[in-house]
């Protein structure tokens, strides 16, 4: 029998994360737009909820209760709030979740226990490229052996950068298989150039040249066949369908509570047909999108190959936030075009879910 009714323990989470996005996230969603960047207290307070620290490995100083199903719960309702405050809250998971399914002990002992310290520290996963044939599976960014180091040759976009970053994982091509490595953002031969972007204007991104970069070949994530990149690219997928469906929930709960209250010809506008209509759909397309985001999930937590499911719920998810988004400024008219409403901000982060590509991870 199949249940989606979430178990005591996810609705207790549920219900802490929604609070907190309601009351910390929300309000400060704008703000933090404008002036582009995030709010390091908002960062620090999210830390000592424990979102992430609580799928790390206990041994290291975690939770140690890894779900992916919870992650999407968390994740959506954190976007709901504000998606650039969800991606820079969550964004230790991007060295915490690779290092605790692929990293060393080595690499485990020196970087986990910081990330579950009693302080928020940012991670990072540099894996897209600036070039219209970018394949995910197959990056142009090189890493050649040469004795006991790995030479890192290329170019990522849409890193994200907060202050405090101490280590980048990058994915990069070592023949023909990609792999995964840490790497100090202080390296030599590593720079940096701030981007400007439509939308996720809190969240600082970079594009990352790696010219010449030299690291230990202890740096290589995992050992043996290194890290898994379509496991890795599947939680990714998961994560931002969640983000998605959160995002689109927000623009939908406003657009259905203005047409409440907005009246025309002495009516509410949401009497009419139009509009009733438009908001159906809207609602329609959201519980479609989460459902296919947490059969993957769900699958996930099975041990199965989600390549599929994740790119069928990342299909959906980026087509249903950029519509219902857009239907939540219609329904605004005027009104959602201007700042003053959250929709317009929507609409703008929504657009990039059709770009983005390892902004989080479950």
């Amino acid at each position: 029998m199949i249940d989606f009714e979430p178990s005591d323990e996810q609705a207790l989470i549920v219900e802490t994360v929604r609070s907190f996005a309601e009351n910390e996230l929300r309000p400060a969603a704008r703000a933090c737009d404008e002036g582009s960047q995030l709010d390091p207290g908002i960062l620090e307070a999210a830390h000592e909820l424990g979102l992430v620290a609580n799928s790390l490995p206990e041994a290291f100083g975690g939770g140690g209760e890894r779900s992916a199903v919870t992650g999407c719960l968390v994740a959506e309702e954190l976007a709901w709030g504000d998606l650039s405050l969800a991606l820079g809250i969550l964004s230790p998971a991007l060295l915490g979740l690779p290092l605790t399914d692929f990293g060393s002990e080595a690499q485990r002992a020196s970087l986990l226990p910081a990330i579950a310290g009693d302080a928020y520290r940012p991670g990072s996963l540099a894996l897209l490229e600036p070039r219209f044939d970018f394949d995910v599976y197959h990056p142009q960014a090189s890493a050649k052996r040469d004795g006991d180091e790995y030479i890192l040759e290329g170019t990522k976009c849409f890193v994200p950068w907060q202050e405090g970053l101490s280590s980048v994982l990058v994915v990069a091509s070592e023949g023909d298989a990609p792999q995964a490595f840490l790497v100090p953002c202080d390296a030599a031969g590593l720079a940096t150039e701030p981007e400007s972007n439509m939308g996720l204007r809190a969240l600082p991104t970079v594009e990352l040249r790696l010219d010449g970069v030299r690291v230990p070949a202890s740096a290589r994530l995992g050992e043996g066949a290194g890290a898994d990149l379509r496991q890795l690219v599947g939680r990714g997928r998961v994560a931002l369908s969640s983000m998605a469906v959160g995002v689109a929930r927000a623009s939908y709960e406003i657009a259905r509570d203005y047409a409440r209250e907005r009246e025309a010809f002495g009516a509410p506008i949401a009497t009419k047909q139009a509009i009733a209509f438009k908001l159906a759909d809207m609602a329609t397309e959201i519980d479609g999108a989460r459902l296919l985001t947490w059969e993957a999930a769900w699958l996930l937590d099975q041990g199965a190959d989600v390549t599929r499911e994740a790119a069928l719920a990342r299909q959906k998810t980026v087509q249903m936030a950029l519509d219902v988004c857009d239907g939540a400024v219609q329904v605004l008219g005027g009104h959602g075009y201007i700042r003053d409403y959250l929709p317009e901000m929507h609409l703008r982060n929504a657009r990039g879910f059709s770009s983005f590509e390892g902004l989080a991870l479950v």
